[in-house]
């Protein structure tokens, strides 16, 4: 297909090119950050305020050159140096840019995960400000970016990039204090092949072309708005776009959160839809969502990611965590919100049963996947260990919950909705931790502070396994899928008749993800002939479906059908959303009919993925890293 960019307030891209669970490690944790475990900056000394980029890309070797202009500002007394985060970049110079005079620096030893501490020599000034300049390259392996050769793409006409910063990798790509506790405006002037268009997550100020070079063309964005480093973003390519105008789905996305969420401050809302490796179904770079083609064909699952990113417009970019571990500020917030837009949307029913089935998969990951382990906590520790090996459906799940649970006995959406709003008017360009929102949860409630002070705070914030509440959902939209469930658990393999095409013809795509969930999780597997005769009925093989796809599979790798390997194979390498393809290859592995094909498939694989979902899936298959 010919890629396509949707532009305006409310855009979609299509381009050419066709979140972690945490471990404790014996990494060394010297000079990192005693307010953020993943970063060797230290802000409360001297702060990063303001980052201008000037960059070449380079197609042909994957690397970015040129200059970071910083703005730091010293928060005390006698600080005479600035720490940044840097991970394999290649330190050319760094200078006082008011004056040009070369200012000295080290650079620390590499942490396998945390990159270096580069630590520099600030200019004497008798102000606080200063402004200075890092020349640097960065390195064709950075974690940061996935490159892709023309070949690699839809259009086979121009090569592609596209960066991933969050959590940790940023500073892959600029150096910078990469955590989310710093927050900054940016501009940039990016240099690239006159044929590639670029884009960032920022508004575009214009284009022309290099004077000094015919070839290639300058472009030039602006981020008035500050955020953490981990919300700068990149893309070039062959693309195009599309206006979708202001009557768009999203158009109503985006008033209704305004409804809930004050005033919608970023100027633009793109989406670009992004290759098949990007490892997230989307990542809410301001100004410009990307989001995965696996959504393309999934009913409502388009509107409900595009749902979800737009509402970290206010919770996660506007508020922030303060660091990973307060993640469920971001994730758990964004929940309550996408889900209060679709209920606004879709009706009460729909916002019920999305809870409802995201309360089974929270347990199944809980459980099965995450053993009950320290990261099922809703605040791990996470000193000394990699962000990326830490993202699952904790943050989210159990961070709605909580909110789910606190609007229930304060009273109410008319109750807790207005603490919504004014909770992110309070913190709004501002970072966080969980105390300083409990903290003012309380002072917003004081006439409830008797029934706050009876929530059991250490358990929800601090214990391992499920939250200590389970919402009372209304769940009637699932009880067809209950009863269809129960049917092919009570029959025998020889009595099943009764069954027909019929059953599935009028469940929603949700419905029929909530009955394959119900059938995963029966505490006896369902036996293989039952399998394929649902096959045989339903035909679940030919569903487009990404989220139907996985849950079929998982039962069909489950009940051991050889056949459905091909299948399993074929979903994990047209697609590099890791939702699918880790549960995929953790499925083969664990039947020993399928665990050498798969090892066999991801090593071929490897060098297509993208590197974080390469890096998590060896792990899945007890590869190790590479």
């Amino acid at each position: 297909m010919i890629p396509f960019l949707i532009k305006s307030a409310v855009s979609l891209i299509f381009l050419a090119a066709g979140i972690q669970y945490w471990r404790h490690g014996t990494m060394t944790k010297e000079g990192l950050s005693p307010n953020d475990p993943s970063s060797h900056s230290h802000p409360e000394d001297c702060r990063l305020v303001h980052l201008d980029l000037e960059l070449n890309v380079d197609f042909n070797k994957h690397i970015f050159s040129g200059f970071a202009h910083l703005t730091v500002e010293k928060h005390k007394d006698g600080v005479d140096t600035v720490v940044l985060d840097s991970k394999d970049l290649k330190i050319k110079n760094v200078t006082d840019q008011s004056t040009g005079q070369q200012l000295s620096y080290s650079l620390g030893d590499k942490l396998e995960v945390f990159g270096s501490r580069l630590e520099i020599r600030l200019p004497t000034t008798n102000g606080n400000k200063l402004n200075i300049s890092i020349e640097y390259e960065t390195s064709p392996e950075a974690s940061a970016f996935q490159w892709l050769t023309a070949d690699q793409t839809a259009g086979k006409r121009q090569p592609y990039l596209f960066s991933q910063c969050q959590a940790i990798h940023c500073r892959s790509f600029v150096p910078c204090q990469d955590t989310p506790s710093v927050k900054f405006p940016y501009t940039a002037k990016i240099t690239a092949p006159k044929e590639i268009t670029l884009l960032m997550s920022a508004i575009s100020t214009g284009s022309e072309t290099d004077s000094s070079d015919s070839t290639k063309s300058i472009y030039r964005f602006e981020q008035k708005v500050p955020i953490p480093s981990y919300l700068i973003a990149i893309v070039g390519g062959d693309l195009e776009s599309r206006d979708i105008g202001p009557r768009s789905k999203t158009e109503t996305m985006l008033k209704t959160a305004e409804d809930l969420c004050g005033p919608y401050v970023w100027g633009r809302y793109d989406l670009l839809v992004l290759p098949p490796s990007f490892p997230y179904g989307g990542m809410e770079n301001p100004c410009l969502t990307f989001v995965t083609p696996t959504l393309l064909a999934g009913d409502k699952s388009l509107a409900d990611v595009v749902a979800h990113e737009i509402s970290h417009s206010w919770t996660g970019n506007l508020v922030t965590n303060k660091n990973p571990e307060h993640f469920w500020l971001n994730e758990g917030h964004t929940v309550f919100v996408e889900r209060k837009i679709k209920g606004r949307m879709y009706g009460e029913p729909y916002r019920q049963i999305s809870a409802a089935e995201r309360w089974i998969e929270l347990q199944q990951s809980v459980v099965d996947v995450l053993k009950n382990g320290p990261y099922t906590k809703l605040i791990p520790d996470l000193r000394g260990v990699d962000p990326d090996d830490a993202f699952s459906i904790v943050p989210y799940e159990k961070g709605f919950t909580l909110l789910y649970h606190l609007e229930t006995i304060l009273g109410g959406p008319d109750e807790f909705e207005p603490f919504l709003k004014a909770y992110i008017e309070k913190f709004k360009y501002k970072s966080i931790d969980s105390t300083q929102w409990k903290d003012f949860l309380f002072s917003f409630f004081q006439s409830k502070v008797d029934v706050l002070n009876k929530v059991d705070w250490d358990t929800w914030f601090s214990a391992v396994g499920m939250p200590p509440i389970k919402p009372e959902y209304d769940e009637s939209l699932a009880v067809p899928c209950q009863e269809l469930c129960d049917k092919w658990s009570a029959r025998s393999d020889s009595d099943l008749s009764q069954f027909s095409a019929n059953d599935i013809t009028k469940l929603t795509s949700n419905q029929i993800r909530i009955f394959l969930y119900k059938v995963l999780l029966l505490e006896s597997p369902l036996s293989l002939i039952k399998v394929k005769k649902m096959e045989e009925l339903y035909k679940f093989n030919d569903r487009k479906n990404s989220e139907i796809r996985l849950k079929w599979l998982l039962l069909c790798l489950k009940a051991h059908w050889e056949d459905s390997i091909q299948y399993a194979l074929k979903f994990v390498n047209e697609q590099g959303r890791m939702k699918f393809v880790r549960p995929i290859y953790r499925a083969l592995h664990a039947w020993e009919g399928s665990r050498d094909t798969a090892i066999k498939n991801f090593l071929s694989k490897r060098p297509e993925m993208h590197t974080t979902t390469a890096e998590l899936v060896a792990k899945d298959l007890h590869l190790g890293s590479s």
